[in-house]
């Protein structure tokens, strides 16, 4: 029979609406000259692929991004009974297990909250949704600066009052109350779990201090154990119970953001110095028994929060002290200056040292060198950056990989101090556009499919590679392999899973590849 043309219109509207849906939504791309594109949304669009279902056993999913222009780009194919006789072979042994994931993420730092809210309501849930809904990439974890750090407009903290060692006047401020906790509730309320918010103070207030400044080389004035230390710990403990009343908890929190930063004379924002030492007797005779004896003793208490640069030296002092160690749960780690100590001397060593510890990221960006400053629109080379450290660090026995700013203007600020650099979101809020750099798709490749408890297992290559790779396990089953070529030709290669067959792939020259499967 005939069909009408409307209800052929009306079947062809389905078949469209049903492929927007079932996923993939085209990255608006816009090159402005630095190696590839940034994909451009606004309120009423933005590329997404979608929440990620596997097809059946005897298939696999992939994922392809590259610099030239392919991001999160979905396929599906067979699984081979057979060899395809590839000259390289990547095999997975899951009987070889390590670590267990936490999460990825990125900071709700002040810069970052007043970027997002600079756009239109429209724009802030698109930007928001990217990150944290299921059709977005799953962030989980989101680092709250406590009180001011660079990223801020202004120099404060919450007990700025000197001499007031009972916290009297300990006190939120308007950046908290109008800015990050209401999107921090927005962000969470995307989230399908509960996202793993991790906090980290910069300074502690002026008054504490032995040169009397939120910047600069300084410590807190007395030993541990005494009255500045005291109240110290028991600021962070304000500053749980206050967030709380919001219904936001912590995960975890850090012993404080680069102590190392504190001890360089004329540093030119905010730190707090603390020698190893002075760490593990603060944390042994005031944080530890301060969080223990709260109404939040389950929140992790992360050490270090600095360069591995540091490690294993700052882990033998701290982790080596029973009275600290009792208290403690991991190590945090920042990624700059990575190229100047291997992994495995500094994570690795680490790990093999105190394997009951867990090692943690919790601040990267790209963009912070005086050769390579700020943001660059669509560079390839800092998402190439950003898999190689995110990947090696995974190899190494890190469960977890935190950004920096969740979004930042296109100069990369507001930024006090003018230490501007570069973030996987750049917000334009003349146009109310925001753009998807390339390392946000960095970011993607881990944190949409290393699920909360993915562990980590074997891979080995039949042949040298100029591959990186890691392979997990996820707790359903499904095994995940992410793949990275920053050479500049094609590698032809296959993935042999014992438990299902063979998968022929091909990684484009300057790609990052997620293959996904189902093994029962």
């Amino acid at each position: 029979m005939a069909l009408s043309l409307s209800s052929i219109l009306l079947a062809l509207m389905f078949l469209s609406a049903e492929v927007t849906l079932s996923g993939s939504q085209k990255c608006v791309g816009r090159n402005f000259g630095h190696g590839s594109v940034v994909c451009e949304c606004n309120s009423t669009y933005c590329d997404s692929v979608g929440s990620v279902t596997l097809p059946p056993l005897g298939q696999y999913s992939s994922y392809l991004t590259s610099m030239a222009g392919s991001r999160l780009e979905a396929a599906q194919g067979q699984v081979q009974a057979n060899s395809t006789g590839a000259g390289l072979k990547l095999t997975l042994a899951r009987y070889q297990k390590y670590q267990k994931i936490r999460g990825f993420g990125g900071a709700m730092t002040d810069a970052a909250a007043i970027n997002i809210l600079s756009l239109s309501a429209g724009a802030q849930d698109q930007l928001l949704r990217q990150y944290f809904s299921p059709e977005g990439i799953g962030y989980s974890v989101v680092r709250v600066p406590m009180a001011s750090c660079d990223f801020s407009t202004r120099l404060y903290t919450y007990a700025d009052m000197p001499g007031d060692y009972n916290l009297d006047n300990f006190t939120l401020a308007p950046e908290d109350m109008n800015m990050k906790i209401p999107l921090l509730q927005r962000a969470q309320a995307l989230s399908p779990h509960p996202l793993s918010l991790l906090a980290s103070a910069w300074s502690a207030p002026a008054w504490m201090k032995t040169n009397g400044a939120l910047t600069g080389k300084g410590s807190l004035k007395g030993q541990p154990g005494g009255k500045e230390h005291k109240t110290w710990a028991q600021y962070y403990i304000r500053f749980l119970e206050e967030y709380a009343k919001y219904n936001l908890t912590f995960w975890a929190l850090t012993t404080g953001n680069e102590p190392s930063a504190g001890q360089i004379t004329n540093y030119s924002f905010q730190a707090l110095g603390f020698t190893p030492e002075e760490q593990r007797d603060w944390v042994a005779l005031d944080l530890g028994p301060a969080l223990h004896a709260s109404s939040h003793p389950h929140t992790h208490i992360l050490i270090l929060d600095d360069n591995r640069l540091l490690l294993p030296h700052w882990a033998k002092v701290v982790l080596s002290d029973i009275h600290a160690g009792k208290y403690i749960h991991g190590v945090a780690v920042h990624w700059y200056l990575d190229g100047l100590v291997p992994a495995e001397l500094s994570l690795g060593v680490t790990y093999h040292l105190y394997p009951e510890y867990y090692l943690f990221g919790t601040e990267a960006c790209s963009g912070f060198t005086p050769l390579d400053r700020g943001v660059k629109l669509g560079s390839w080379y800092r998402a190439e950056q950003y898999t190689h450290d995110i990947i090696e660090d995974l190899n190494h026995y890190v469960v977890g990989w935190t950004d920096w700013n969740l979004a930042l203007d296109q100069t990369g600020g507001p930024n006090w101090v003018k230490n501007f650099v570069d973030s996987p979101v750049i917000v334009d809020a003349k146009r109310d556009v925001f753009y998807k750099q390339p390392t946000f798709y960095s970011m993607a490749h881990f944190s949409k499919f290393l699920w909360e408890g993915s562990q980590r297992v074997g891979v080995s290559s039949s042949q040298k590679t100029e591959l990186e790779y890691s392979a997990f396990i996820r707790p359903d089953g499904s095994a995940v392999l992410i793949i990275l070529n920053r050479s500049s030709s094609v590698i032809q290669f296959e993935v042999w899973d014992p438990a299902v067959g063979y998968i022929p792939c091909t990684a484009p020259a300057h790609s990052f590849l997620t293959l996904a499967w189902n093994t029962h």
